[in-house]
């Protein structure tokens, strides 16, 4: 290998000019350009024409949106919240690890704000298909990042082999701050992009403040990093960070590397809801729509122009007077028009007409989108037609979402991946204090199981307490009432709701590292909810409920009522246990009646 072959900075240029010339033939018929998906898919979520806001006569063409719809709902479909992120036990000696491994991180999905960073995921997914993420360290904390399509370069058929290239546009003040970048080398590419003017001293570039920068990762050649021959053979995961300026000659660039270094893995992640083979982008809700887009534009223009003619009056004579004259403006402005003798002026017959042709055509390229998209009119909040059964509907919707539950399902795996794969290890490697309080919101199963032994350890440490200080105080005989200290606590506890804090030490001697050990291996990682029709499931668990309470099945009954209240989320089964029944008063009852009174 050479060493112009050797160059990253020739490798980006080169890798950055095959991406925004370049076409994938994927089959004889099919052929795909990753760039102009992205700006065609940029544009139409944005009412945009790829071919201007203007025909040839300059006449406005007007947007008939049906993109937007179809990203909502498929954004709303695919939904994933961030308490459905569980820990499971695949043993049961493991119970204990599982619980705190998803207090934990409960506790970073909080810290992060994971919660917006699953909504941005999803809106991304839902109109493109697919997502890359990037998971970055800063401070001993890890940041996960929704990417801009628009901001990296990736290879159009085979993401996961291929280096990616994330484009940045900082200004010379933001470069200065950037940890890690070589002072000399940042200093040297602002001197060089301030000298970059024409010859009348204008700057070449409209945004001279922002300065383009490259950032690279993938596996490439270790001369890459080293320099040295003997290298060139070996492969590593690396990034460089790199810009470059033209130079004095044609051709010639001007790089400076800004850092680099060896990585153990691509801090970069793709996600898909629907993977497509030969495409490293799958198909989402706007790609889905291209033609029904273009045809929906088609015939809404036609409808306009058409309404356009047949607004304007329009006169026809074999009078020669009236060559490059406009009759219409004529009257309005107060003329009097005169014409020859037998040369008549009559109005042109030009109505609207198939109007309604044009409107059917549209409707039917606008079902035929929903169609392919999944989207039942039931979802978009259509009515029903008069006459059709509720259960026609309810059958149709359900039917609609089964393609929904698939592409969450898909997003769940793509979570249990970036767990396991940048987020575990993170918390693993992270200086986790052992002494450092947790808050977690937790649900009633695992409130019972931490309550247990909440309520055990601080019991005995609460008489251990009692015993002492009635030692000291010389207040003997001792009594204690171990059964009201349990139910004392245990009250305070329920005060707290579904919260709970503690440290490791109020559950067992483990340290949080210890917990954590092993756990992306020894338990499982589930994302729940993703697949539950909560109607259907309710009205099982009713039916459950009833037939609990005609067996007097008490203990049964209330874990189905728990269950119910839980999935409908009116009231908390936590705050309906507080709540006490009256007790029945005592009515005194009157002493019998002496005998023959």
């Amino acid at each position: 290998m050479s060493t112009q072959q050797n160059n990253i900075g020739e490798l980006i240029r080169k890798t950055e000019s095959q991406y925004r010339t370049g076409i994938t033939t994927i089959s004889r018929y099919v052929s795909f350009s990753l760039l102009d998906t992205i700006e065609k898919i940029d544009a139409y979520s944005n009412s945009k024409h790829t071919s201007g806001d203007t025909d040839s006569m300059g006449r406005d063409k007007p947007f008939f949106d049906i993109v937007t719809s179809a990203i909502n709902i498929w954004y709303r479909a695919t939904d994933i919240d961030r308490s459905w992120i569980k820990v499971r036990p695949t043993k049961l000696k493991d119970t204990t690890r599982a619980f705190v491994a998803t207090v934990v991180l409960q506790q970073w999905m909080r810290e992060e704000n994971f919660g917006a960073f699953l909504n941005k995921w999803g809106r991304n997914q839902a109109k493109n298909g697919s997502t890359v993420l990037k998971f970055v360290e800063k401070g001993g904390k890890l940041h996960p990042i929704v990417m801009n399509w628009n901001k990296i370069i990736i290879d159009s058929i085979n993401f996961e082999d291929n280096p990616v290239i994330e484009i940045l546009e900082l200004t010379p003040a933001q470069l200065k701050l950037r940890k890690g970048y070589d002072a000399d080398q940042v200093d040297n590419l602002i001197n060089a992009v301030a000298a970059r003017e024409t010859r009348n001293g204008q700057k070449k570039d409209t945004k001279a403040d922002y300065i383009k920068i490259y950032e690279i990762h993938g596996v490439l050649p270790k001369s890459m990093l080293t320099g040295k021959e003997s290298d060139e053979e070996k492969y590593v995961q690396q990034m460089h960070v790199v810009s470059y300026v033209a130079g004095k000659n044609q051709g010639e660039f001007d790089d400076f590397t800004l850092a680099q270094g060896q990585e153990d893995m691509s801090p970069y992640m793709i996600t898909h809801l629907v993977e497509e083979e030969n495409r490293s982008m799958s198909i989402g809700a706007v790609e889905h729509l291209f033609e029904a887009q273009w045809m929906q534009n088609h015939s809404i223009k036609s409808i306009k122009d058409h309404l356009d003619l047949a607004s304007k009056l329009i006169f026809q004579t074999s009078d020669p007077t009236y060559v490059g004259q406009n009759a219409i403006s004529a009257i309005e402005t107060g003329d009097i028009l005169v014409h020859k003798d037998n040369m008549p002026l009559t109005q042109l017959n030009n109505s609207s007409h198939d109007i309604t042709q044009m409107q059917n055509f549209q409707t039917s390229w606008k079902q035929l989108g929903n169609e392919i998209n999944g989207i039942s009119e039931a979802m978009l909040g259509v009515a029903p037609k008069s006459g059709t059964a509720w259960r026609q509907t309810e059958a149709s919707l359900e039917e609609s979402h089964s393609l929904f539950e698939l592409m969450t399902e898909n997003r769940g795996l793509s979570i249990v991946e970036m767990m396991t794969k940048y987020v575990i290890p993170h918390l693993k490697g992270s200086k986790i204090n052992n002494s450092d309080e947790i808050i977690a919101i937790l649900d009633e199963h695992d409130i019972k199981q931490i309550d247990s032994k909440l309520i055990k350890l601080e019991t005995e440490k609460k008489v251990k307490r009692e015993i002492i200080d009635s030692l000291v105080k010389g207040e003997l005989p001792l009594t204690l009432d171990v059964k009201a200290t349990e139910e004392g606590i245990a009250k305070e506890l329920g005060e707290m709701g579904n919260t709970r804090s503690f440290v490791p030490s109020e559950v067992s001697n483990t340290e949080w590292k210890d917990y954590l050990d092993g756990m992306e291996w020894e338990l499982d990682i589930d994302v729940t909810g993703e697949a539950t029709d909560s109607r259907t499931a309710i009205a099982t668990l009713s039916t459950v409920y009833q037939t609990a309470i005609a067996n007097g099945d008490v203990d049964m009954a209330r874990l189905i009522l728990n269950k119910i209240l839980t999935m409908t989320g009116a009231v908390s089964p936590l705050e309906l246990s507080t709540t006490k029944s009256p007790q029945p008063q005592q009515q005194e009852l009157a002493p019998p009646a002496p005998a023959g009174a």
